[in-house]
């Protein structure tokens, strides 16, 4: 497995970590982490944020699997797929996270959490890095 498929699949676990993370959040009793990263990207941190309400506590449950499912995906990609064509895969996963990265950021400034932009940009980079060296490593592209 080269470095860049070992980079993909850390990526893709603190992709699908972070889906299970939120998918529990829709349970009241197991949304601390959740509420307070919530406090902290809708400043000032202030305790005010609940995530108790279950017009809150869906799109948690659904974004948080879809999240997860993703995370999933991607793993699997960086298998023997990004082995067979790389260029494909990094294509697939390229463009997957720029259109994530690009909605999110964008519906979580209209939010109120333009914090989180900061948040996307770490997971952006998670994907990015490993995909640009890779791409330079890569002796079919050479």
């Amino acid at each position: 497995m080269t470095s860049e498929q070992k980079g993909l699949r850390l990526a893709a676990a603190v992709t699908l970590a972070t889906g299970i993370v939120l998918a529990v959040a829709a349970l009241p009793a197991l949304n601390l982490p959740v509420r307070l990263l919530a406090d902290l990207l809708i400043w000032p941190f202030d305790g005010g944020q609940s995530l108790a309400a279950p017009e809150t506590r869906l799109p948690l449950a659904i974004g948080g699997g879809v999240m997860l499912g993703w995370g999933v995906m991607i793993w699997m990609l960086a298998g023997q797929p990004m082995q067979q064509a790389p260029e494909a895969v990094r294509a697939i996963i390229r463009r997957s996270i720029l259109a994530w990265f690009v909605v999110d950021s964008l519906a979580s400034v209209a939010a109120g959490a333009a914090l989180n932009v900061g948040a996307n940009a770490v997971f952006l980079a998670l994907y990015l890095i490993p995909m640009a060296l890779g791409a330079r490593q890569d002796p079919a592209l050479a």
